[in-house]
């Protein structure tokens, strides 16, 4: 078995582990942090919305041996807007401007054939008026919305409302970073952006809701025990499953950053840039909400109910009591005739966060010279 798949098992079975629960207040702090310089940049910078939204006119020219810069220069002088220009693997451009209706649309098409010398009806026109723009950004909201509704009943059913509540509150998380790293990039906004922040609210789920099920599971019956807290049954449900969703979402990121670095920054695909960082943002954000956020919240909310103060409380209560009794028998002689403290239950995995090592090594029979209590 390789090291980390050794690790996970040892994490599943509680021989370790690393309390993110308990060093919940770090990883609240980090997150307001990044989502406060994603609202400052959104709300500097704003968003660059494509034409697809502002309404404007795309031309595509056949291929060319003018560069980018001087096309685009060309078209901005022509147009009188901001251009954007890419290169398409024809040789041809693909000249996006804003603002342009189809009055306009018609001058500007023929001064691009003249500067580039080729004939108006060779350049193919696009129009896009800004109310289609409209309508697709009316959708998108209608249909966020509606999916945020229907999580956080069913999340509520299959669970408890607490974890609909931060699943909720981490879903809202990754979209924030995810528009704000967009404003910062300052890449455009268009229907593949849109497409990829739906796209990702399903895999910041995913991970979430296998941490929750197995909580579900560790924590029935939990008022019947007394070895642990709600907290640190959710550390043990977040550890269990911490490898599996470390490999899933580096299996998810690499096809994405292809997308992203090889098909958008070397091939120059606007679409691919459009939609992949999105789903680069929006899959990393989601794991880390799903580790950091959203089971912390959980026990958050659920150390606050009666039952569970009265839960913590008894078991504090007893390894306290424990901790003393350790202490005063410290050095005195056991019943069994052993001075050595006594072996963990079999199964009985370590508190939350602890590192667990070796058990002891057999130290043979207890009572040197004492019968085993068998009769024969």
């Amino acid at each position: 078995m390789s090291r980390l798949g050794s690790l996970g098992a040892r994490l599943y079975r509680g021989e370790v582990g690393y309390d993110f629960v308990g060093k919940r207040m770090i990883w609240y702090g980090l997150s307001i942090l990044i989502t406060i310089t994603a609202i400052v940049g959104l709300a500097v910078r704003g968003l660059t919305m494509g034409i697809e939204f502002e309404g404007g006119a795309v031309f595509t020219t056949p291929k060319t041996s003018l560069s980018v810069a001087k096309v685009q220069e060309d078209a901005e002088k022509a147009s009188g807007h901001d251009v954007i220009v890419q290169e398409l693997g024809n040789g041809g451009m693909r000249i996006q401007i804003s603002g342009l209706d189809t009055a306009t649309a018609t001058p500007v098409q023929d001064a691009l054939a003249k500067d580039l010398d080729v004939p108006a009806d060779k350049i193919n026109a696009e129009l896009v008026g800004p109310s289609w723009g409209e309508q697709i950004a009316n959708k998108a909201w209608t249909g966020l919305a509606i999916f945020m509704v229907l999580v956080v009943i069913y999340l509520a059913i299959a669970f408890e409302w607490r974890m609909a509540v931060a699943a909720l509150i981490a879903l809202i998380h990754d979209l924030t970073i995810t528009v704000g790293v967009y404003a910062l990039v300052g890449f455009e906004v268009t229907p593949g952006t849109v497409i990829g922040l739906l796209t990702i609210l399903g895999y910041s789920l995913y991970d979430t809701v296998v941490v929750f099920d197995g909580l579900k599971e560790g924590s029935k019956d939990i008022t019947k025990q007394t070895r642990w807290t709600y907290s640190e049954i959710a550390n043990r449900s977040l550890n269990g499953t911490l490898v599996r969703s470390i490999n899933t979402t580096i299996v998810a990121l690499l096809p994405v950053a292809g997308l992203l670095f090889i098909g958008g920054g070397v091939l120059g695909a606007g679409m691919l840039n459009d939609i992949s960082l999105s789903l680069f943002v929006g899959l990393a954000a989601g794991a880390y909400s799903s580790i950091f956020i959203a089971t912390p919240l959980v026990a958050d909310l659920k150390e606050r109910d009666p039952q569970m103060k009265a839960l913590k409380k008894r078991v504090l209560a007893k390894r306290a009591a424990a901790a003393a009794k350790g202490e005063s028998a410290e050095g005195s002689d056991r019943s069994d005739g052993s001075d050595e403290p006594q072996d963990r239950v079999e199964g009985e995995a370590a508190p939350a966060g602890a590192v667990v090592g070796q058990r002891p090594a057999d130290r043979g029979p207890r009572g040197r010279g004492k019968p085993s209590g068998k009769r024969r």
